[in-house]
């Protein structure tokens, strides 16, 4: 299933929501490309989508879910890749 927070990450003057897939990359990419959502937005588990995006995003099929959520499904799907750790 094709999942998507709210726009509630903020980052180069705009708000952002995920896009992630709780069965494989494959059918993120998929949807991703259908909606015309470029490659260089994808990032490690998701693709970031930029706030104006997410009525077309939910249009197409996705599906709203809370950020929570989306970060339990992906684990609990084991697609979740985290950021490497910083040497402490």
């Amino acid at each position: 299933m094709i999942l998507i927070d709210p726009p509630l990450v903020p980052s180069r003057g705009r708000m952002w929501s995920h896009l992630a897939s709780d069965t494989s990359y494959d059918e993120l990419h998929a949807f991703a490309r259908t909606l015309g959502i470029p490659e260089r937005g994808f990032d490690r588990d998701h693709y970031d989508v930029p706030s104006e995006w997410y009525d077309d995003v939910l249009a197409a099929g996705a599906v709203a879910v809370t950020s929570r959520e989306l970060v339990a499904r992906l684990v609990a799907a084991g697609l979740r890749r985290r950021k490497p750790r910083r040497p402490t």
